[in-house]
């Protein structure tokens, strides 16, 4: 079994989203999985300028300028069996940093994000965390990855870390979140140790609207 990676975007290091993400990490550990907590930053992280270069060389050419994350983790892909980014809302929707960070991880991953489980957590004050929640979940669902749920829609609520560890029912969430990681990361390596293949895929087929 390789490692679950946790992307932290939040511009906060340790603050309500880390606290959620770091919830969901203890429970792992006590599972015996090895888990990466990567925090995005405060700089701002460069977006996807659809150039394309990415699907020649399967890196990113904003990480060839300069210091980037996105070539980091794709080099270290093949060694990760899910992935679970966190971000606060921020008028009904991820952050910028995450998105940015998203939108170039996967042009550039191309299919091999495809088995790897994804999830999704989310934290704000009060609304809004639904439609953040939706977004985050695209990228998985557009990639053929599991998504992996808990017994509600994976949000905490609160302004400080603190008002987040008393959400006792997004705190619960953040732990299920984790049995139900743990349970599904067992259950397909002992599918791949009794000969389970992957599934096989048809050959891409990619249309538009204008005929």
């Amino acid at each position: 079994m390789g490692k679950v990676l946790f992307i932290n975007g939040s511009p906060h290091r340790e603050g309500c989203t880390y606290t959620a993400l770091a919830e969901v990490e203890q429970v792992l550990h006590r599972h015996g999985i090895e888990t990466e907590m990567l925090w995005l930053g405060k700089e701002p992280v460069p977006g996807c300028i659809d150039c394309r270069s990415c699907h020649g060389t399967g890196r990113c050419i904003y990480g060839e300028k300069q210091h980037d994350r996105v070539n980091a983790v794709l080099e270290e892909l093949d060694g990760i069996d899910a992935i679970v980014v966190g971000s606060p809302v921020y008028y009904a929707a991820a952050s910028g940093q995450v998105t940015s960070f998203l939108n170039r991880l996967f042009f550039a991953a191309g299919g091999r994000m495809a088995g790897k489980l994804g999830a999704a957590v989310v934290s704000c004050r009060r609304g809004g965390a639904a439609s953040a929640f939706d977004q985050l979940n695209k990228y998985f669902t557009i990639s053929n990855m599991p998504v992996v749920s808990s017994q509600y829609w994976n949000q905490v609520h609160g302004n400080t870390p603190e008002e987040v560890r008393r959400d006792a029912e997004g705190m619960q969430m953040m732990r299920t979140l984790g049995e139900n990681l743990a349970w599904l990361l067992h259950s397909i390596e002992a599918g791949r140790a009794a000969g389970v293949p992957a599934p096989a895929y048809e050959p891409r087929v990619s249309t538009n609207f204008i005929r």
